[in-house]
């Protein structure tokens, strides 16, 4: 997709690609100096790399910022038959971590974000360096919220989430409790899922929410849970937002028992979108935790 004029003001960035071992293209911002270590930041469903634009902003001065669009969200190509999995998905962030030819890799990890950046980590816990999370989930759990489990159900829920845009449309106002999107805030998040087959992936990542065993992405999960166990001596610095409609207060607490060390902020008032809806004061404060690295 191309970038038109209006999102180019909001998303400044000339992305690069690469095509994944399971061969699709992927979409992926590289900013900042030429090293071999870098921030990677991961997005969740249903954003995009837009969601880190800011953070981009203000670290690429002194750091290199890699912030990919998972395949079949935002720039990236979008087929109707990828193996849109748990684990393709991390097996995909491993693909281009490794065409970078990185050495230390800082995570920022949102929604989705989380068990895919901590899946990748588990399988090279030496190249992981501070870890910044952000209302997500690395770890099993059975709760899921009605409105998202009626987008997971069988036929009304490809209905909802591809037909009418009923999954991406109120993420945009359902996340937000400190402030409202503006104009060109809400069309950037949205602009890649303008249709029904470039809201294929969407839909796919709410059907790969894994609630037992019977699952298929249940097992990949698990591994990425026991995998939590590597990071407990690294730096580390969570970023909550206290409204969030999915990833509430029990995931937190989660989070405190399973990254002990970490410097915790709670933000009571803002919404699942912390790093959008509380922007003036979470980038700088993830972007000091990792300059610190």
């Amino acid at each position: 997709m191309q970038i038109p004029a209006w999102l180019a003001g909001e998303y400044p960035f000339a992305p690069k690609s690469l095509v994944t071992a399971s061969g699709a293209r992927m979409s992926y911002v590289d900013e900042g100096p030429r090293r071999d270590e870098a921030v990677l930041m991961l997005h969740g469903n249903p954003t995009w790399s837009f969601y880190y634009r800011t953070l981009v902003d203000a670290l690429a001065p002194t750091m290199r910022c890699i912030a990919p669009d998972h395949i079949g969200m935002g720039l990236s190509e979008k087929p109707e038959n990828y193996d849109y999995t748990l684990a393709t998905r991390i097996a995909d962030v491993e693909g281009l971590v490794a065409s970078l030819k990185l050495s230390r890799v800082h995570l920022v990890v949102h929604d989705w974000g989380g068990a895919i950046g901590f899946g990748f980590a588990a399988r090279h816990p030496g190249l992981i360096g501070r870890v910044t999370v952000l209302n997500t989930a690395a770890f099993a759990s059975t709760r899921i919220p009605a409105r998202i489990a009626l987008c997971k159900a069988p036929l009304i829920g490809p209905l909802l989430v591809r037909g009418l845009n009923g999954f991406a449309g109120p993420a945009t106002w359902m996340s937000m409790q400190r402030r409202s999107l503006t104009k060109n805030e809400r069309a950037g998040f949205l602009f890649p899922y303008n249709s029904w087959a470039n809201r294929v992936a969407v839909s796919a990542f709410v059907r790969d929410i894994p609630l037992d065993a019977s699952h298929r992405s249940w097992a990949a999960l698990a591994e990425v849970e026991q995998g939590l166990r590597h990071f407990r001596d690294r730096p580390a610095m969570i970023v909550w937002g206290g409204r969030d409609f999915c990833f509430n207060d029990s995931f937190l607490a989660k989070w405190r028992e399973v990254l002990p060390q970490a410097a915790v902020h709670r933000l009571a008032d803002a919404g699942h979108y912390v790093l959008e809806d509380a922007r003036d004061e979470v980038v700088p404060r993830v972007a000091a935790f990792l300059g610190g690295a």
